[in-house]
């Protein structure tokens, strides 16, 4: 019975993801993932940098009242607020929420070296390093598992990413 219940678990969230995936993968064709800073590296400071070379960056993400949320381990760090990492900074996307699948999308164009979404769960987090600087938009989605059909959140945010050595 347990078996059954754990397989009925992971089968709708999985479900979930897939439907979240493809509402992220139609947002990325509309070229949503552009930012609109003239000068993004000017709003970065010490209160929205997260993480360094030597210490790496989570981000949080969670199904909320609203749709979803991302949030930086950052003190008095507000969910979806523009976010600042250095370049050579390792970005831990996890949820902290339990049953809890998420997507993370970058669009076509991404930090990280790689076009692919981000996808992991409460139990699986998933480690990148940030290696191109600018300023990036992205889609954070987030499903709980055994949640009604069309339950999931997302939810559009900013990443800033500084070269090393620039201030």
């Amino acid at each position: 019975m347990e078996r059954q219940r754990a397989t009925f678990v992971h089968h709708g969230l999985m479900a979930c993801l897939g439907l979240l995936l493809s509402c992220i993968v139609a947002h990325a064709q509309n070229n949503k993932y552009a930012c609109s800073e003239p000068d993004p590296q000017s709003l970065c400071n010490a209160g929205n940098t997260c993480g360094s070379f030597f210490k790496s960056c989570s981000v949080d993400v969670k199904r909320d009242d609203y749709g979803s949320s991302s949030t930086p381990d950052i003190p008095n760090a507000k969910g979806d607020g523009t976010f600042c990492v250095n370049t050579g900074t390792t970005i831990v996307w996890k949820s902290t929420q339990k049953n809890t699948g998420f997507v993370v999308d970058f669009g076509p164009s991404s930090p990280f070296g790689s076009e692919d979404a981000i996808i992991g769960s409460g139990k699986h987090s998933v480690s990148v390093t940030a290696t191109e600087p600018g300023c990036y938009k992205y889609s954070a989605g987030a499903c709980i598992s055994g949640a009604p059909q069309g339950m999931c959140g997302s939810v559009t945010a900013e990443a800033i990413i500084i070269a090393a050595g620039s201030d």
